[in-house]
């Protein structure tokens, strides 16, 4: 029973909102101030970058640091544009088969009976206490005793097993009725139709959150280039971003390190803001049946 008077999540604006805005908006604000530095400290002439007491906005923007970072190149003479092309095919390459891997494998776990599904479901949860670090040499054995060192695959067979998307979607497929699917089966559909016309269109938040958050961790890797690669043709743009930003000594090199960090910070911005709405959803529901 609601009380007279009272709106509780009106749909259009309505006064009883002003109290969670004078709490929100500067907080907002405040949050928002990291991401108004990156894009300032970007454009700012390496005067204003050296400046002291130093100023948080940039007065006379330049493009001085994107120009000589686009015409720079490594100490082995290659160019930056060739790192910043193996991360776009590695990321995008990734995020695509850890979509599938992830949906494949949380609609067996889900829907599929068969022994030891609990207790595959179980080493799964178990792989989630582990941070990447605890599991580097285990990871670097593995992948040498398969012949990936040096190999471009290197950037993408490990990021493909993902404990915690596959939690997420197996939960989310939880959700989906079992009727549903019977039907699917008593129409004639097989187990991949039923996936691809069925299962994924309805756990759509769940994969844009798995794509999130693998897009995330394969743009930003340094891994792959640092341990399993010699290459240098072969390393992403995140390993040539931290070697930038170890060997600027000079002072150019604090401008170039500063637009480098802008580009890869802005794809994670943009893909976050155009998929939040299905993370936040995916989160409210992936324990929830």
């Amino acid at each position: 029973m609601a009380f007279q008077g009272t709106k509780i999540n009106p749909k259009r604006f309505d006064k009883s909102q002003l109290k969670f805005y004078l709490f929100l908006i500067p907080m907002a604000l405040f949050m928002v101030l990291p991401v108004v530095y990156i894009i300032n400290q970007a454009f700012k002439p390496l005067d204003e970058l050296f400046m002291f007491p130093p100023r948080f906005f940039v007065i006379k923007p330049t493009f001085q640091n994107f120009s000589d970072l686009w015409r720079t190149s490594s100490t082995t003479g290659v160019p930056m544009t060739r790192y910043l092309f193996n991360s776009i095919v590695a990321t995008s390459l990734t995020v695509f088969l850890t979509i599938m891997v992830t949906a494949g494998a949380g609609y067996v776990l889900s829907k599929k009976t068969f022994k030891a599904k609990n207790w595959l479901f179980s080493v799964n949860q178990l792989a989630l206490m582990f941070v990447p670090i605890a599991v580097a040499i285990p990871r670097y054995l593995i992948i040498k005793q398969t012949g990936l060192t040096d190999n471009f695959l290197a950037h993408i067979l490990p990021a493909l097993a993902m404990p915690v998307g596959l939690f997420l979607v197996k939960q989310f497929m939880d959700q989906v009725p079992d009727a549903v699917i019977e039907a699917a089966r008593l129409d004639g559909a097989n187990d991949w139709q039923i996936l691809n016309r069925i299962v994924i269109p309805l756990v759509k938040p769940a994969l844009a959150t798995v794509g999130i958050l693998t897009f995330q961790v394969s743009w930003n890797a340094t891994e792959a280039s640092s341990l399993y690669i010699t290459n240098e043709t072969l390393k992403n743009f995140a390993f040539y971003l931290s070697s930038l930003t170890n060997a600027s000594n000079s002072i150019a090199g604090v401008g170039m390190a500063a637009a480098a960090g802008l580009i890869m910070f802005l794809p994670n911005l943009l893909i976050f803001i155009l998929l939040q709405s299905k993370v936040m959803n995916t989160m409210s529901h992936s324990g929830m049946k």
